[in-house]
């Protein structure tokens, strides 16, 4: 499944489904590595997600408070990131 296409909260859940079952010791050797690799992928994603989140809300802190400037090329709050 390609991270992109989930929500940040369905690839968390996805993430935390895999690390049950790489923990329990229920998969063969290459679903193992196949859920591992999938895990690694989905934490990057979830990682991306988060830093989106925090710069959207730090912009809306300093927008609140009066010092929020545009950035270079930048005219209005940032993107739907999240």
């Amino acid at each position: 499944m390609e991270a992109s296409s989930l929500s940040f909260e369905e690839a968390l859940k996805r993430l935390e489904a895999i690390v049950r079952r790489l923990e329990a010791g229920e998969l063969s050797l290459e679903e193992a590595l196949t859920g591992f690799e999938e895990g690694v992928q989905l934490v990057r994603f979830c990682r991306e997600r988060l830093a989106a989140a925090e710069e959207r809300l730090q912009w809306l802190v300093e927008l609140a408070n009066g010092t929020a400037e545009c950035r270079p090329g930048e005219g209005e709050e940032p993107g739907p990131g999240l």
